[in-house]
């Protein structure tokens, strides 16, 4: 149990967010949750004490760097060293470029990007001194795959990627045991759905397949713990990075066919549905959204380095095979 550590999540009062926060109550952490809904954080400080142990609520936006430090202040002289530092919130705009305004891709971005950077950098400013803790960036896919619709998400998401892998550099050049790891997740059944902005006349859906938001909590747990590079979560995850790497054009062309249709259900959207760009929505602060019966409760989580690993060992077998079968034909054509 880790009665005595203290864990942060921002963004924790629904989705991904939320089951990450139960799991770190379960695994006995201190618990500090930070978002803006009064309510949201209500719910969740309750449902958190069951599990016996202290909870934090902070109600801050992650787009105020400067809230975010006194919550990070408030966090240490309450709960103690911050030894976790998840970093989960995001807003998005679901719909083609062309119809985002400036001002809500402005939103998107200090939301879904620097509100990462300032959840990084106030972690930092407590755990550099010590020398130690973790910090977890939760990621996607779309951090290297983007697909249509979510220009603003993937813009963000690409964004988080770039500036951590910056990050980690330095982290490495002044030999700071401080550790940084992101997790690249797939499509999960949350609200999010229900309470993004939305452009489009019909109501989104996430791209299956689909997994149940406590997948996440497990590995943003097991992020936290081992700290490697980068955890690809689920099959889909590991198919559109590596298929990225390999042939880009030809998932531009996939995606433009069936990234756009395959996001849409066939219910209308409601334009009177609010939305939480700017302002936190009460009521649909829950774990998951309305995909249960699609929704996977299991899915394949490897490590960056053991994708990488396996590479290497499948393009050494297929070199060596290669190798053989020249070696064969030319041992075949010396008998003639």
């Amino acid at each position: 149990m880790n009665r005595n550590q203290t864990a942060v999540i921002c963004g924790g009062t629904a989705g991904v967010g939320r089951a990450t926060a139960h799991a770190l109550a379960k695994a006995g952490y201190r618990v500090a949750v930070i978002a803006r809904g009064e309510q949201g954080l209500a719910d969740t400080c309750q449902a958190l004490e069951a599990y016996g142990t202290k909870v934090l609520a902070i109600s801050a936006d992650v787009a105020d760097a400067a809230a975010i430090d006194r919550a990070a202040e408030r966090i240490e002289s309450e709960l103690g060293p911050i030894e976790i530092w998840v970093n989960a919130a995001m807003a998005t705009v679901f719909g083609p470029a062309q119809r985002i305004s400036a001002a809500e891709f402005k939103r998107v971005t200090e939301v879904t990007y620097l509100g990462f950077v300032h959840g990084t950098l106030a972690a930092l400013r407590h755990m550099q001194p010590r020398d130690h803790g973790t910090i977890v960036q939760v990621g996607s896919a779309l951090s290297y795959r983007a697909i249509p619709l979510q220009s603003a998400y993937c813009a963000a998401k690409f964004a988080i990627r770039g500036f951590t892998d910056s990050l980690r550099c330095e982290l490495i050049h002044s030999n700071s045991r401080v550790r940084l790891t992101m997790v690249q997740l797939p499509a999960h059944n949350t609200p999010q759905f229900d309470w993004s902005r939305n452009k489009m006349g019909k109501r989104p859906q996430p791209v299956p397949p689909i997994h149940t938001p406590e997948v996440a909590a497990r590995a943003i747990l097991r992020a936290a713990r081992e700290a490697p590079r980068e955890l690809w979560l689920g099959r889909a995850s590991l198919q559109a990075i590596l298929g990225n790497m390999l042939m880009p054009g030809l998932l531009d062309r996939m995606m433009a066919k069936r990234a756009w249709s395959g996001q849409l259900t066939g219910e209308s959207a409601d334009p009177a549905q609010p939305d939480n760009l700017f302002e936190p929505v009460d009521g649909l602060h829950r774990i998951d959204g309305r995909f249960d019966d699609r929704a996977q409760d299991h899915a394949v989580g490897l490590s960056s380095e053991t994708v990488g690993k396996l590479a290497v060992a499948g393009l050494a077998a297929v070199t060596v095979g290669a190798v053989s079968l020249v070696a064969s034909i030319a041992s075949n054509r010396s008998r003639r």
